[in-house]
């Protein structure tokens, strides 16, 4: 019975175009619907503007806040079916959102119509965005949690740890000339670039030895450069767009300091740090394995299995950076998020949901 309330709710949001891009989720729609199945809940909808939407859903006072994001990435030309109605099968549900995240969203909507307990939801829609604003302007009000639970698929398995992640965008500076004459090499805004890059690169390679959690080394990844006119023309500028993901015990923006400091003398015209999320647990970074253990003991009090660090990045971040215990549950595995006919388990939608009826019935 309980499988049935969740695929119908999973139905339900799937079939809302909450796609981000192009960020124009509005506070109607898949909002009024979950406002809908939240009787006896203090519901509060606010558009935070450019598709940032937040439902807070309270019912009684309970010490701890289930988060989970409605936003879809945009669907690929691999999908063999409408990614909008939800398609099932003997051993998963498929559509756009099912994994990411729609289908925790599913089980919290079933979990709080099967209890009775105090809970609290915070539904968000700008996580694919980058852009976070509904947390951000959440966690600036007095909402008194000092722990989260927040949904991403992690096959149900309690992440304490994660990498935070940082975009960066250059412009190397050249002086525009013909490649013939003899200082072209030092001229070109694309030479400096290059150079760049390939300290940046050797700098990661030796990083590779770091270690935090179950995670190793940095990840780094230049992905676009841009400039330049032609064969016989130094470039003039460059653009450079890159990003890393850094270890929990790694300093940010000591990090931005050494890759600032790859480019030759001169040749930067602009640095521009364009995003930036803090790592899982955030904070000061020699404080950093205190926290992850602070995170395992409420993992440990609510009896979910604990599972390893990740790569990917999630807005529990932004959570333990304002000085919640933070840790990333939720059903589904995130190999099959933002891929074409995605899907997830439904034993996983099960177990999320038994989780999250029983961490309820904990509550006073």
């Amino acid at each position: 019975m309980m499988l049935e309330t969740i695929l119908h709710h999973l139905a339900a949001l799937v079939s809302f175009d909450t796609r981000n891009p192009p960020r124009t989720i509005a506070a109607d729609g898949i909002f009024d619907y979950i406002r809908q199945q939240l009787p006896g809940f203090h519901v509060d909808v606010r558009d935070h503007g450019d598709g940032a939407v937040a439902l807070f859903a309270l019912r009684g006072n309970p010490a701890r806040l289930f988060n989970v994001h409605l936003d879809t990435v945009p669907d690929s030309p691999g999908w063999t079916a409408d990614p909008h109605v939800l398609r099932v099968t003997e051993d998963r549900a498929i559509g756009l959102g099912a994994c990411d995240i729609k289908g925790a969203a599913a089980c919290l909507l079933a979990a709080a119509g099967s209890t009775e307990g105090d809970a609290a939801f915070l539904f968000s829609s700008d996580e694919e965005a980058n852009d976070a604003r509904c947390v951000d302007a959440f966690l600036k009000s007095a909402h008194g949690f000092e722990e989260v639970l927040v949904a991403e698929p992690t096959r149900c398995e309690a992440v304490l740890a994660h990498r935070g992640i940082s975009a960066v965008q250059l412009r190397f500076k050249g002086e525009a000339g013909h490649a013939s004459a003899a200082g072209a090499l030092d001229a070109s805004a694309l030479h400096q670039a290059m150079r760049w890059g390939g300290q940046a690169l050797d700098f990661v390679e030796g990083e590779a030895h770091r270690r935090f959690g179950g995670l190793t080394g940095l990840r780094f990844n230049i992905g676009r450069v841009h400039g330049g006119i032609k064969a016989n023309v130094v470039a003039p500028e460059c653009d450079v767009s890159f990003g890393f993901r850094p270890l929990p015990s790694q300093d940010i923006d000591a990090l931005h300091r050494r890759f600032g400091a790859f480019a030759g003398a001169g040749a930067l015209q602009t640095y521009t740090e364009t995003f930036r999320g803090p790592p899982l647990p955030a904070g000061d970074v020699a404080t950093a394995e205190d926290r992850r253990l602070a995170a395992r003991d409420l993992a440990d009090a609510l009896a979910l299995p604990i599972g390893n660090a990740v790569d990917f990045w999630t807005e529990a971040s932004l959570f333990s950076q304002a000085g919640l215990t933070a840790i990333v549950f939720g059903p589904g595995d995130i190999a099959q998020a933002h891929s074409a006919d995605e899907w997830v388990a439904l034993a996983q939608l099960q177990t999320y949901a038994e989780a999250v009826g029983r961490i309820i019935a904990m509550e006073p």
